[in-house]
C-alpha cells in the first residue's frame, strides 16, 4: 500500500497513486517539481503538515471517494490531528499553486481552490 520515495511517501487506493510530502522543503519540490498541473493539491487550512497530490493522469477527473480519502490523508498528516472535530483542507489543481519569492520553505500561496471538511483522523482506520 506505501512505498518510500525521496521526500515524501507514495499510496495507492483502488488504483490512484497519492503522493504525501514529509517536510517543508519536500512539500516545495513535491507541489513545485513533482505534480502534473492537472494532478489535485491538498493541504489543511491554517495548520503546519504535509502536502498531498493526488495524480490525475491526462486530468481525469477522481471520484469523490478519492478526493475525500486524500483530503483526510492531509488533514492525518498535519498539525490538525489532535485537534479534534473536522478540519477544512483546501484543495486546488497543482497549476494553481506558486511559490512567491522570499516564501519560507513549505510555505505556497493558491487560488482557485475549493475546501473540504473531514476529520483529521487515519484514513485507513
Amino acid at each position: 500500500m506505501a512505498g518510500k520515495g525521496k521526500g515524501y511517501r507514495t499510496i495507492e487506493r483502488d488504483g490512484w497513486e497519492i503522493l504525501v510530502g514529509k517536510g517543508a522543503r519536500d512539500n516545495d519540490e513535491l507541489s513545485l517539481k513533482i505534480a502534473d498541473p492537472l494532478d489535485y493539491w491538498f493541504h489543511v487550512e491554517e495548520y503546519s503538515g504535509s502536502h498531498v497530490i493526488l495524480r490525475c493522469p491526462g486530468g481525469i477527473e477522481p471520484p469523490p471517494d478519492i478526493v475525500r480519502y486524500a483530503a483526510t490523508l492531509a488533514a492525518w498528516h498535519s498539525k490538525a490531528r489532535g485537534a479534534g472535530g473536522k478540519v477544512e483542507v483546501h484543495q486546488c489543481l497543482a497549476r494553481d499553486v506558486r511559490k512567491p519569492r522570499g516564501y519560507e520553505p513549505g510555505k505556497v500561496q493558491i487560488k482557485d481552490w475549493t475546501t473540504i471538511k473531514v476529520y483529521a483522523r487515519d484514513p485507513d482506520a
